[in-house]
């Protein structure tokens, strides 16, 4: 019993869900179940009015009726009565029963269910109370009416009972009927069975109206509601193969009415989006087949201006000095912009779509090692100190070790740049199923909203900080790319005068699907408020349970 009632729950919450999951979705089961819900509490307070009113109108019309009879009844009675001055006068019982027989309808059997009775006022108790048809009317007459009428009033009241023809309701009147041998009773049983039946018959009739009224509005609500919302479907439908990149997508449009002027709208709107992306689209083509052929171009002459350059820069020893400064310089801007040729070659590879991952089993701690040990020169220059925390054991990722290598080797060239000659933090961890790492530094960190711009191609906080490194303003946004290309994330966090800390994080195996990360985000040390940012990962991914950042989204 116990389960059968579990199940019964399980099911009804499971319709319960589907519910409401069809209410949200469905603007057509949203406004049809409104116009539903709202027309019936109008038409069902509108039929209770009017059934009422009816019930109202045919009893006050039986009332009028047995009051007219009440007023003939009382004044024929007592004209029979004006013979009679003492109660045991011969005949007077015989003339009660003549007198409730003709105000009965003159059939002492049959009198069209209406009852008549005529008794003595309580203060008697010689005169014998007469009905017609002869019938114990007692039940009926409530000791309340009795006085009243004992009283010298007309009194009514609607009363319950059986009467010989089965239970039903009648309405009683009471009237006295002054005589000179003291106040006699004149009471009518008139049955409102008739009544009841129309009354009834009128309340159906209205029902039925009322719920064939709003079966109809839900109908019609339904019908102006489709022709409303398929059009708008129709619209959400191709606007989802537009967006899928189905550019030829149109809605078919047909009349002359608002419905098709949206429509036209809509297609109109979709052939201007697709001349546009077309033309962004080419143009974006041409650009990045521009900046891939210029720099292949510039490959040639860069090669003999390198050696021309490293020419005079091995014999700079011989020359005065102002020009052996100006081989200094000459080789140093060779040097960057040889580096800036190089990451523009990959940037555009990676815009081409020509990027390709080569993953293999790779041990990261030595990676990891072999990037500060690199950068430790420049660390000393600077008055940085590079400190470095892994895990004692291998840490074996499929990665490609280049790229990774790549990526590491900005993440901490950048924080040595922007530390202030505070040491920086490098962490490696591992998980199941994912490895991360973590680059900290506590310099001028990132303001409010720099997070989101971190990533972008030749972007810098600061336009006015001289560069140490000499980079190409490239190295994070061909890091995001890498991270992207092992399906791994590359996140920003900073704070003003908190430093920043950037998490590299890779799936264990090439082609998994990263959930969560091994290391927070956000430095335990940090205060709030901060800001944090994944560069590379889908939105549709949670933070790992680690990072605090609830603002994080994807470049």
């Amino acid at each position: 019993m116990r389960e059968l009632g579990r199940r019964m729950l399980g099911r009804c919450l499971t319709l319960l869900a589907a519910g409401h999951q069809t209410w949200r979705r469905s603007l057509q089961v949203r406004i049809v179940t409104i116009t539903l819900v709202a027309s019936s509490l109008l038409v069902g307070g509108f039929s209770y009015l009017v059934a009422t009113k009816i019930t109202n109108i045919l009893q006050e019309n039986a009332r009028t009726d047995v009051r007219q009879r009440l007023e003939s009844g009382r004044d024929y009675t007592a004209k029979q009565m004006a013979v009679y001055s003492r109660p045991l006068e011969a005949g007077l019982q015989d003339t009660m029963v003549g007198t409730v027989d003709y105000l009965a309808g003159g059939d002492p059997q049959q009198i069209s269910g209406v009852v008549v009775q005529l008794r003595a006022d309580r203060s008697g108790g010689v005169i014998e109370s007469r009905a017609s048809p002869n019938v114990n009317v007692d039940l009926l007459l409530t000791p309340q009416l009795r006085e009243s009428v004992s009283g010298g009033n007309v009194a009514s009241q609607i009363r319950s009972g059986d009467l010989g023809n089965g239970r039903a309701k009648y309405l009683v009147y009471g009237s006295p009927v002054p005589t000179r041998m003291g106040q006699l009773e004149l009471y009518y049983f008139v049955p409102l069975s008739r009544q009841d039946v129309t009354a009834s018959e009128a309340r159906s009739a209205v029902l039925a109206m009322g719920v064939a009224l709003v079966l109809l509005l839900g109908l019609l609500a339904a019908l102006v509601t489709r022709l409303v919302v398929r059009p708008v479907r129709v619209a959400a439908r191709t606007a989802q193969r537009l967006s899928a990149g189905l550019l030829d997508q149109r809605m078919a449009v047909s009349g002359e009415d608002d419905l098709a002027l949206l429509g036209a709208s809509f297609n109109q709107m979709a052939t201007n989006l697709q001349r546009q992306i077309l033309r962004l689209e080419e143009m974006s083509r041409l650009q990045r087949r521009f900046t891939s052929d210029v720099s292949h171009e510039l490959r040639t002459p860069l090669t003999t201006v390198r050696m021309a350059a490293d020419l005079i820069f091995a014999e700079r020893d011989e020359f005065d000095p102002a020009v052996a400064r100006s081989a200094e310089l000459l080789q140093a801007e060779l040097d960057r912009f040889e580096e800036l040729l190089t990451d523009l070659l990959e940037i555009s590879r990676f815009d081409a779509g020509f990027a390709m991952l080569d993953a293999e089993p790779t041990d990261l701690v030595p990676v990891v090692n072999r990037v500060v040990q690199r950068l430790t020169a420049l660390a000393e220059r600077i008055g940085t100190s590079l400190e470095v925390e892994i895990p004692d054991g291998p840490v074996i990722a499929e990665v490609d070790p280049r790229r990774v290598e790549r990526i590491l080797r900005n993440l901490v060239g950048n924080a040595v740049e922007h530390g202030e000659g505070r040491p920086v933090q490098v962490r490696l961890a591992c998980a199941d199923k994912a490895v991360a790492v973590t680059v900290r530094d506590h310099g001028v960190g990132l303001k409010p909203g720099e997070e989101k711009l971190v990533f972008n191609r030749f972007w810098r906080a600061d336009p006015s900080r001289a560069r140490q490194t000499g980079g190409s303003g490239l190295g994070l946004s061909i890091s995001v790319e890498d991270a992207r290309l092992h399906g791994g994330w590359l996140e920003a966090w900073g704070a003003p005068g908190q430093g920043a800390q950037f998490r590299l994080t890779l799936p264990a195996r090439a082609g998994d699907r990263l959930t969560a990360s091994p290391l927070r985000l956000v430095p335990a040390d940090a205060a709030p408020p901060f800001a944090g940012q994944r560069a590379g990962e889908p939105a549709a991914l949670t933070e790992s349970p680690a990072a605090t950042d609830p603002k994080a989204v994807a470049p």
